[in-house]
């Protein structure tokens, strides 16, 4: 019997995406602190393809509230299926890994949880106060959910006083039925600008390859620039597994500069953008940036 053709070619990536994995002792070193803690990284359950690297480097993005998710984002590897109860002691232990790697900058994110009132917003604010009386000197990012539009619960992360606080739009409005069909593209850029105006250091970031333009590409930079976003990722999607939908194209290192050159026109002080940006790769960067900050 012949196999049914493809209504599309299968497109193969390209040498600018195929990642070294790396065997040395301290990616072990740190997969072993994290699995010992009992503790949960984005990095691993949305095989980030820095993840090596990262570790390698003694650096994890911690992912609180359980491994689990209440929404269905398309692109997403995270599961979906049943929430786990609260830990209650997951902020000490966020607080003690990041004591034990050395961190200077923590970067702290979670799965969505509808199903709480808040969110989740106490729990990353619990978590945001642990690290900080651990290590005083150390800067922190969150990279938050929406929670649903909730002022209140996004007041409970701001009042947590957090260097940076992350919320992406992932891609533009026109694919959110798609790829994000429980989030609001409105509502995202409001959070944003809600950060901005309590006088925090704001950050979003957006995936290519999922069937969008550059051109949409911009208007989600118009966007971002409009409410005075500070920091700006943009990296390529890569499919987490045959389940998730398949990569439109693969977009060439010079457009990613082209973004990245034309975000800064638009005045975004901060244009992190290339094929293997992720939202927190390399966050550390900005931590300590006196221009982020004014």
């Amino acid at each position: 019997m012949c196999s049914q053709k493809r209504s599309e070619p299968y497109l193969r990536i390209p040498p600018w995406l195929r990642v070294k994995i790396p065997c040395n002792k301290t990616y072990a070193a740190t997969t072993e602190l994290v699995k010992d803690l009992n503790l949960n990284t984005v990095c691993q359950s949305a095989k980030c393809p820095n993840m090596f690297e990262c570790f390698t480097s003694h650096t994890a993005t911690f992912l609180i509230m359980g491994n689990t998710c209440t929404r269905n984002c398309a692109f997403c590897n995270i599961s979906n299926d049943p929430v786990e109860k609260l830990d209650t002691e997951e902020p000490a232990r966020v607080a003690e890994a990041a004591k034990r790697l050395g961190l200077k900058h923590v970067v702290i994110t979670s799965v969505t949880r509808d199903d709480l009132l808040d969110g989740g917003a106490e729990h990353f604010a619990k978590t945001i106060r642990a690290v900080r009386a651990m290590l005083p000197d150390c800067s922190i990012e969150v990279l938050i959910p929406d929670f649903q539009g909730s002022k209140t619960s996004l007041q409970m992360v701001i009042d947590a006083k957090p260097d940076i606080i992350n919320h992406n739009v992932e891609t533009p409005p026109l694919h959110y039925d798609a790829i994000r069909p429980q989030a609001d593209y409105e509502q995202s850029l409001t959070l944003l600008k809600r950060v901005k105006e309590a006088g925090c250091r704001s950050k979003s970031g957006l995936m290519v390859g999922l069937g969008e333009t550059d051109e949409e590409v911009r208007g989600v930079i118009d966007d971002l620039a409009a409410i005075d976003c500070d920091i700006v990722t943009i990296g390529q999607y890569m499919r987490p597994s045959r389940h998730h939908p398949e990569v439109k194209r693969y977009v060439h290192p010079d457009v990613f500069e082209e973004y990245a050159t034309y975000g800064k026109s638009k005045g975004i002080k901060h244009m992190f953008s290339a094929p293997l940006v992720r939202s927190s790769y390399n966050a550390a960067m900005f931590a300590d940036d006196s221009e982020a900050a004014s």
